[in-house]
């Protein structure tokens, strides 16, 4: 699959196992594809997110998502709903925190200074979890269904915002959403990435 990625797709693979290293993330995330995304400059994918206003709110999102993380995963529409049973999860976070040290709760390496003895990571390859093997497989379908040749970091965007859960949630709190997303990629509207 990677044969069909665009040099600007294949950079946003390698930036998300940066930012997974960074963090000391045990796998590659979605959330982590994101963070790579906003790294990017003069690509179909930041040129969409920048139409959409989102250049000037980046760190915005960053934030949002080290918050996702530190509540282990769950997005604020979860959290939300556990509340409604009466579960309060900033007051689990907080407690859990108190005890075992900020972001606990983010299934980071607490040790980043040592690899896990066994497992992929231990060969400084940190493997793909589940949502970021989802994401990229959904960025092929997404291509495939335009009748692209080649997998860009576009697709890969638009891959973020088709699936549920926080990086989704996350850029539709700042006005990215898969419509406005197509529109200002492929032409529905004024602007046309080219």
């Amino acid at each position: 699959m990677f044969e069909r990625f665009t040099k600007d797709a294949r950079d946003v693979v390698r930036g998300a196992v940066e930012h997974a290293d960074r963090s000391g993330a045990q796998s590659v995330g979605a959330d982590h594809v994101l963070l790579a995304l906003l790294d990017r400059e003069a690509s179909r994918a930041s040129f969409g997110l920048a139409a959409l206003g989102l250049a000037e709110r980046k760190e915005s999102v960053r934030r949002a998502l080290t918050e996702a993380r530190r509540r282990a995963g769950l997005s604020q529409a979860e959290a939300d709903a556990l509340a409604g049973l009466g579960i309060d999860v900033s007051e689990i976070v907080a407690r859990v925190e108190e005890v075992h040290g900020v972001g606990a709760m983010s299934g980071d390496r607490q040790d980043k200074g040592r690899r896990p003895a066994s497992g992929p990571a231990r060969f400084g390859r940190r493997p793909f979890g589940r949502s970021a093997k989802d994401t990229l497989e959904k960025a092929l379908r997404i291509a495939v269904a335009r009748r692209d040749r080649h997998i860009g970091d576009e697709h890969i965007l638009l891959a973020l915002t088709a699936r549920p859960g926080v990086p989704a949630e996350v850029l539709a709190d700042h006005g990215v959403t898969y419509e406005g997303l197509t529109r200002v990629l492929y032409g529905e509207g004024e602007a046309k990435a080219g």
